[in-house]
């Protein structure tokens, strides 16, 4: 019997949120003793950076300077565990729509207007009728789990991207491109060189309004378009 009637949820699970709010605490309480008890060894290195502040930690008692720098690892764990905690995906399906959920950002999208679905790299992305990407989500979630999930609720599952082969290498001016994609794409080769994550999302789904799909391959960007925007003939 499937599902259908029961929306199937993927996250990262119990383990992930053990990491988060454990893991990395301990791993960042441990780090911050360590520093404290080789201030001295630090301070001494001529390269080391901030050796003010390590002469003045290998100034203070023993019991003092090891007990802040734990203290002091345990609070920066804690605060990398609620931004990661803050950052986790969370798709949830069922058999008319998925909401993709990122901490308290979340978009939905309805099984009618969706192709295809598919996981590119750490991507999850749903392509419509015109192949233009409807939503490109990232993620650490387990493909396996994804593919049970949308596959259950009767969603056109794909074990790659449909369209892998029509990508091309985006370079300055290269033809081919709608008029005023190509000054988007330098924009967003800017953002990405810059780490600017944020700007490049926006510029991604401004383009998909040109009819071109962009993928990432670290810094490089690859394109292709979608029907609507392919020359006839």
């Amino acid at each position: 019997m499937t599902a259908y009637g029961t929306p199937s949820v993927v996250s990262g699970g119990a383990g992930e949120l053990l990491a988060l709010w454990a893991g990395i605490p301990v791993v960042g309480g441990l780090a911050g003793g360590l520093l404290a008890a080789g201030a001295g060894w630090v301070a001494g290195l001529p390269w080391a950076p901030v050796q003010g502040l390590f002469r003045w930690v290998n100034g203070l008692p023993d019991t003092y300077a090891l007990g802040g720098g734990v203290a002091l690892g345990l609070v920066a764990g804690l605060v990398i565990g609620a931004i990661g905690t803050a950052e986790r995906v969370r798709v949830t399906v069922d058999g008319t729509r998925v909401r993709l959920r990122r901490g308290s950002t979340e978009r939905e999208t309805g099984r009618s207007e969706t192709r295809v679905v598919f996981v590119d790299g750490k991507d999850l992305v749903l392509l419509d009728a015109d192949d233009g990407e409807l939503a490109r989500q990232t993620s650490d979630l387990p493909a396996d789990q994804l593919a049970r999930a949308f596959r259950e609720h009767g969603w056109p599952w794909a074990e790659a991207d449909p369209h892998r082969e029509a990508y091309r290498r985006w370079v300055p001016g290269l033809p081919g491109l709608p008029d005023g994609a190509d000054a988007l794409l330098r924009a967003r080769q800017e953002a990405l060189e810059a780490g600017r994550g944020d700007e490049a999302r926006e510029l991604r789904t401004e383009l998909g309004r040109y009819g071109v799909v962009v993928r990432d391959e670290g810094k490089r960007q690859y394109w292709r378009l979608t029907r609507s925007a392919r020359p006839s003939g």
